[in-house]
């Protein structure tokens, strides 16, 4: 089990959407401080909260975080993009090396930048956000990316585990924030999926099924494919 209490966290993201509900979260359930990061980092107003500028698509930018935040125990790998057309095929190469550097490569040189601090502290944790998407490809670039965090999150969780950090995954399909304002869809509050994220680590949970399609996507894997995508017919040799 993994308690906040007097925690140090890390929410990448940090100034709306889930990522601000992680930040206030995290203070009522006893961190101690929490790190508020993005690429422009805004004012607060608790002195707990420490605005830190980061830019996960930057190298340097990471560097500089890990070394004004070396006290952090819980990481929360939370911001990302998406894009308005859904085909691979017709998204624009600009498009594409967006997805694939906000929504894959930097939570995952996050991660790795600071499995050092992670590893040395105490109780820590990481916080990886998913998408019911990385079970579901119909989102073009934005599904590959978020099905390749998925697959580095279980590697970082086997590698992780010997210094004693614990890993958690969430997939969750809508939530109800600025970037599914397109969806009529059933969207979860941003406030009941971070406690829902923070009730499963304090359980010991490895991952979270926030809502009804993440849990049939992830059932539905074992299917043959033309249940998952009927679109596909069956063929015959």
């Amino acid at each position: 089990m993994s308690s906040l209490n007097g925690a140090v966290v890390l929410v990448t993201g940090a100034n709306g959407g889930i990522g601000t509900h992680f930040v206030h979260e995290a203070l009522a359930r006893g961190a101690s401080k929490v790190y508020a990061t993005a690429r422009n980092p805004r004012a607060w107003d608790d002195e707990r909260i420490v605005p830190l500028a980061l830019d996960v698509t930057d190298q340097a930018s990471i560097r500089a975080a890990v070394e004004a935040a070396g006290d952090v125990t819980v990481l929360i790998n939370n911001a990302g993009a998406s894009v308005a057309s859904a085909g691979i095929l017709t998204q624009t190469d600009e498009e594409i090396r967006a997805n694939v550097e906000t929504n894959f490569l930097g939570p995952l040189f996050v991660a790795r930048a600071f499995a050092p601090v992670l590893s040395a502290n105490d109780n820590s944790v990481l916080i990886d956000m998913h998408s019911a998407l990385s079970w579901y490809a119909v989102a073009g670039i934005y599904s590959a990316t978020k099905a390749a965090l998925w697959s580095a999150t279980n590697s970082l969780r086997l590698e992780l585990a010997p210094s004693g950090v614990h890993v958690l995954g969430v997939h969750v399909a809508y939530v109800d924030t600025p970037m599914a304002a397109h969806s009529t869809d059933p969207k979860t509050d941003p406030a009941d999926l971070v406690a829902m994220v923070f009730d499963a680590l304090a359980a010991g949970d490895h991952e979270v099924l926030a809502d009804a399609a993440s849990a049939q996507l992830k059932a539905g894997l074992s299917a043959p494919l033309e249940a998952i995508y009927p679109q596909l017919g069956h063929t015959t040799a």
